[in-house]
Formats: C-alpha cells, sequence, structure tokens
C-alpha cells in the first residue's frame, strides 16, 4: 500500500513577506511615508531619534530649539508668570480658586436646565447676598488690576471720576 506524501510548503523569505505587507496595506504605507516625511521636514524626526539616543545629540537639539525668538520670549513670559504668582498668598489663591469652582458648578447647573435671566430677575438678584459678595470681589479685582496698570506705568495721580465727592485731589 501507497503511503501518502508529506508536503511542506517552504517557508517564505523576508523579502516574500515584506511584498506581501506591501500589496495588502499599500494606503496606510504611503500615509506613513506621508507623515515621516513631514516629520522630517519638521526636524520632529532628528529629534526624537536624539532623544532615543540621548547623549550630546540631545542637549544639541534642545539648546538650537531653546536659541529661536519664539522660545526666548517663551520662557521671559513663564519666569514673569512664575515671579507673578511667588507674590500671591496661598491662602487666598485657594479662597478664589474654591470660590471659582462654586461659581462654575452654579452656571453649569443653570446652563443645563437652561435658565435666562430677565430684568426683574437681575434686579432681585443685585439684592442677593452672594451675588453682592461676588460683585464686590470681582470689582476689588478690577480695581487691583487697574491700579497694578497704572503703577506700572508710573502713573501717581487718580483721575477725576476717582475721586470720591469732596475728596481734595492729590
Amino acid at each position: 500500500m501507497a503511503r501518502p506524501l508529506e508536503y511542506t510548503p517552504p517557508t517564505p523569505t523576508d523579502a516574500e513577506r515584506v511584498q506581501s505587507g506591501v500589496e495588502g496595506n499599500a494606503d496606510a504605507l504611503l500615509d506613513a511615508l506621508k507623515l515621516l516625511q513631514a516629520l522630517h521636514e519638521h526636524g520632529v524626526l532628528r529629534t526624537t531619534t536624539d532623544v532615543v539616543r540621548g547623549g550630546s545629540g540631545l542637549v544639541t537639539e534642545t539648546l538650537r530649539a531653546l536659541e529661536s525668538e519664539a522660545s526666548t520670549r517663551a520662557l521671559r513670559n513663564a519666569a514673569e508668570l512664575v515671579r507673578g504668582l511667588g507674590t500671591l498668598d496661598p491662602r487666598e489663591v485657594s479662597q478664589l480658586g474654591q470660590a471659582l469652582a462654586g461659581g462654575v458648578r452654579e452656571g453649569a447647573r443653570r446652563a443645563a436646565r437652561g435658565d435666562g435671566v430677565g430684568l426683574g430677575e437681575l434686579l432681585g438678584l443685585l439684592r442677593d447676598r452672594d451675588v453682592q459678595l461676588a460683585l464686590g470681589a470681582l470689582f476689588g479685582l478690577l480695581q487691583g488690576f487697574g491700579r497694578a496698570l497704572r503703577d506700572a506705568r508710573g502713573e501717581t495721580e487718580r483721575a477725576d471720576a476717582q475721586h470720591p465727592p469732596g475728596e481734595a485731589r492729590r
């Protein structure tokens, strides 16, 4: 009696496997090549390679990125922001942060309900203690903001409208 033939197909070569993958994924490969080209043109590919490799290439890329005018301006702005934030009292910032969160929650609730404010309700809200307190805080913020702007410009005198009735100008 005859024995069955055993046939094992040959293992595809690497080139055959690549060719098969290219044929089945041509659109994706073309998109990937476009992305790769864009990354190369903008220097992102080189920077990513340097990050992966580490060493002096990373330092060079970092310095090259930081020497642009926009980077210098961003670093100066960040330093000024940190300096300004350093002058704020953390308790005051915490208090205002909690008030802001409460205001956002209430605003979101009113928006979800579709509540509007008519003229009559607006006048009624002006008598509400919470609204009065919030308006006082907002006007205080505006006064402090304006005073700091005047100080930055070197203005020391108040405008006529800033003098309460009966107070002499300085």
